[in-house]
């Protein structure tokens, strides 16, 4: 009976494991069999026979200039379509079931190619330039989501990172008009941690619902900074006047062709986030520190149990990605707008929270779904120039369908931290 009993037990996860990723497949199949459809009878046949894409793979300072690719757009949509009608056929025979994820990132990848050569058709345009913008458009949101991620790692839900990035935003455009640069970035980084301090002791200490808590922080932020902008930054122009950081050109680095102008050619805020992504994702799977933080955000009453401040832990973690929403707030600043403007940020926090769950609560996770919002934003900058005729609005769009898609587990299932938005009692 024992041995019955145990093998239903290990064997059912397992069954339940394989029926899930199964459907998963087929509904991988059947997206990549439209996107098949769309690329023939839209982009195959939307393209003349004769027209040439060109995609610009240099900037006009780059050592490569005038490095080009030319293809035909309409053989390039064919070959597409048959690739991404295989990759649909295999895995509607759901063969190899764990390569589902991956399968689907190479037929996206395929279909946005394949939109760019019949969206350049007969024309040219910068692919480096628009993997530039990406890479700019990233960082804000990259960091929203690694600050979300510092706090929820430790079990604290932060809504307050819009509140967060707008009040570093003010200040750092404030302090580095009168003091410099230095100045305005070290008291956006203070401001951002003293506003998680807040939600650390507003959540920690008094137990308050954190979403509740989160929220305040933002209506709190919202109308102190934009009585401040009107009332001080209308008057004294000359403390809403910024010097903007610039870019600097990392040696050997910013030579390789398309990777160098796309990663190592801009301010050191975009060095700091790729740092920091990475940084974050050795700490927290390699290190003690990260080891105790995950501990307690997963069970924090066992973490207890094993000598663990729970408190002191969640303290740190918020206070610490309070810093991190004040880098991104000093960015947005100095050398996104360079001047602040009433409610800048534009819900560019709560962007941030979506790709935390869209990089399913890891750093590297949380720099490649930042990668991908800020793709469709320079994609829809870049529609927009080329006057395809498709709304720049619905490209804009997509990410948030994208993020939609992963919460319901098409991509499989994002699982938060076990204790996130718990408030921890010490028994």
């Amino acid at each position: 009976m024992t041995a019955t009993v145990t093998e239903t037990v290990t064997e059912q996860p397992v069954s339940t494991r394989r029926t899930t990723e199964g459907r998963r497949a087929t509904i991988v199949g059947f997206v990549l069999l439209g996107l098949t459809a769309v690329v023939l009878w839209v982009f195959a046949l939307g393209a003349a026979s004769d027209a040439t894409a060109t995609f610009n793979l240099s900037l006009p300072n780059d050592r490569f200039q005038g490095l080009t690719w030319a293809f035909n757009a309409r053989a390039l949509s064919l070959v597409v379509a048959v690739v991404l009608a295989a990759l649909g056929a295999q895995r509607l025979r759901r063969s190899q079931l764990g390569w589902t994820n991956t399968v689907l990132g190479i037929g996206l990848l395929l279909f946005v190619v394949s939109f760019l050569g019949w969206a350049a058709a007969g024309s040219s345009f910068s692919l480096v330039g628009m993997l530039r913008s990406t890479v700019i458009s990233a960082v804000v949101i990259t960091l929203g989501a690694l600050t979300g991620l510092m706090c929820e790692r430790a079990g604290v839900v932060n809504i307050g990172i819009e509140g967060q990035l707008l009040t570093s935003a003010f200040v750092a455009t404030v302090l580095s008009s009168a003091f410099g640069t230095v100045a305005g970035v070290t008291g956006a980084m203070l401001a951002g941690a003293l506003l998680g301090a807040v939600l650390a002791w507003l959540a920690i200490k008094f137990q308050v619902d954190q979403i509740i808590a989160g929220v305040v922080i933002n209506i709190f932020a919202l109308g102190l900074t934009s009585f401040l902008a009107s009332r001080v930054l209308s008057e004294a122009q000359d403390l809403n006047a910024p010097a903007r950081v610039p870019s600097f050109r990392l040696p050997l680095l910013a030579d390789i062709p398309v990777l160098g102008p796309m990663f190592f050619d801009h301010t050191f805020f975009v060095y700091g986030m790729l740092l920091l992504a990475f940084g974050l994702h050795f700490a927290f799977f390699r290190t003690r520190w990260g080891l105790r933080a995950r501990a307690v955000g997963e069970h924090p009453k066992a973490a207890d149990t094993l000598g663990i401040d729970v408190y002191r832990v969640r303290y740190r973690n918020v206070i610490l990605g309070g810093l991190i929403a004040g880098f991104g707030g000093a960015f947005l600043a100095l050398a996104q707008i360079a001047r602040f403007e009433e409610d800048m940020t534009g819900g560019i926090g709560f962007i941030g929270l979506a790709a935390l769950i869209f990089g399913r609560w890891m750093p590297l996770g949380c720099l490649a779904a930042g990668l991908v919002f800020g793709f469709s934003g320079a994609l829809a900058q870049k529609v927009a120039i080329l006057g395809t005729g498709i709304p720049s609005e619905f490209m804009l769009m997509l990410p948030y369908v994208a993020t939609v898609i992963v919460v319901a587990g098409v991509v499989g299932h994002a699982r938060a931290p076990a204790a996130d938005g718990q408030p921890y009692i010490k028994g």
